[in-house]
């Protein structure tokens, strides 16, 4: 089983001491750059490192006067630093410690959700295995179709969630950009190596081309393969949903020692856990509008993204490994009902057969349109109750072109579930 990322909880990431943690590592780490260039003196540059220190509560207090959370950041390292702070931030603009900061804790929050799907996966591959061969009733449009499998349905999920770790891997290595290139991107004030140093020692490449920020497409792809995951989690619970109804029952979200699902009804085993998946999965979904909205800013910047960013990566990002782990724990622990399935396969008496009946009917030399007519009638009379498909359609022309012999054939479940391997071998699960 793979361990659970445990380098950093994932909302320590989103908070001040971390934001601020990180600018400072860029100063220095510029400052360092700037001393190769020879901008620096060495004896500035050693009491930079040694004494370059910030305090939050500070911060938030210059800030509450001028305004300016950057210049409130300086002046909070400057009263550590004295005299040799003059150097820290030099030629540099807010965004080349904002945006290369804001892109580290993305990728630091992307690691950590790739572990999470990483989670995930295994324990779909694991209940797809085991249920590979346990039928059950297939459905479109919420209405019996033809028979699959339980492990089938798991499987679907575990392929869906393949996707999103590859999404989610490239939307990381996408966002793992930084740049310290001035005010409109020009390096008017600032070296190039110096860029070129920094972006490498935080782990980060140098983006090829800047304005005042990093262009805010990066940061949609990386909103957009959350939302995805966000999707099939909720299409994954919404599944397990529908199958938890009572009339259908086959199978069910855990239901712990000590729960209650009702304050009125002491027989009630809600999915509320599911439930709540589907819920938070549109909050993550709508915030990818507003991540869309932002690549649209004023020439070479504006700060109409920022406020919003404050607000939808934290949010996104904590929300998806929430309902990651939430989702990890419904499959590991999920309640399945294989006598439920097997009594849900026969509900019908056999309605799903038809387009067995249908494609035999051809072979013997009937129309297609005759065929069909003469299938779905007796398909409708078995609807309305009036005996199994087989029944209906014996008493019918069918009846004279089939022998019992072949509708036995064609009332063979296992016809239905002879390619399952194949599937699986696709998938390479076996």
């Amino acid at each position: 089983m793979i361990e659970r990322y445990s380098r950093k909880e994932i909302a320590d990431i989103w908070s001040l001491s971390n934001k601020y943690r990180i600018w400072l590592d860029i100063e220095i780490a510029a400052c360092e750059a700037n001393a190769d260039e020879g901008i620096i003196p060495l004896e500035d540059l050693k009491v930079i490192k040694e004494k370059a220190a910030f305090d939050v509560d500070r911060i938030n207090q210059i800030e509450s006067e001028v305004h300016h959370d950057v210049i409130a950041f300086l002046t909070s390292v400057n009263e550590h630093v004295g005299e040799s702070g003059r150097y820290i931030h030099y030629g540099m603009t807010s965004s080349d410690i904002g945006d290369t900061a804001l892109c580290i804790q993305m990728k630091q929050a992307g690691e950590i959700l790739i572990n999470d799907i990483e989670l995930l996966i295994e324990a779909l591959r694991l209940k797809s295995l085991e249920y590979k061969n346990i039928p059950c009733m297939g459905r479109s449009h919420g209405v019996h179709a033809e028979p699959t499998t339980f492990g089938m349905k798991m499987l679907l999920y575990y392929k869906a969630f393949q996707r999103s770790l590859e999404r989610m891997k490239r939307a990381v290595e996408n966002i793992s950009y930084g740049k310290l290139s001035g005010a409109v991107g020009t390096f008017s004030n600032i070296s190039c190596e110096v860029e070129r140093k920094v972006c490498e020692k935080m782990g980060l490449k140098a983006d090829e081309v800047s304005t005042q920020v990093i262009q805010r497409d990066r940061h949609a792809e990386y909103l957009s393969a959350i939302a995805i995951t966000a999707a099939s989690l909720d299409q994954l619970a919404t599944e397990i949903r529908h199958l938890q109804r009572t009339e259908v029952r086959e199978a069910e979200e855990p239901f712990q020692k000590g729960q209650k699902g009702s304050s009125a009804m002491p027989h009630k085993r809600n999915p509320i856990l599911c439930e709540r998946i589907t819920g938070l999965s549109r909050v993550i979904k709508s915030n990818l509008m507003t991540a869309l909205e932002d690549v649209t800013l004023w020439h070479e910047r504006d700060i109409s993204h920022s406020s919003a960013e404050r607000v939808i990566l934290p949010d996104s990002t904590v929300t998806l490994d929430y309902l990651l782990h939430k989702m990890i724990f419904i499959i590991s622990n999920l309640h399945i009902y294989p006598e439920n399935m097997t009594a849900n396969i026969n509900r019908t008496g056999g309605l799903f057969y038809s387009q067995r009946v249908l494609l035999k009917l051809i072979e013997k030399g009937m129309s297609r349109e005759d065929a069909y007519k003469t299938v779905q009638t007796a398909s409708m009379e078995t609807w309305a109750g009036k005996g199994s498909l087989i029944e209906t359609l014996k008493a019918t022309e069918a009846g004279k072109m089939i022998s019992d012999s072949e509708f036995s054939e064609l009332f063979d479940i296992n016809y239905y579930l002879r390619n399952i391997d194949f599937v699986y071998k696709k998938c390479g699960l076996i």
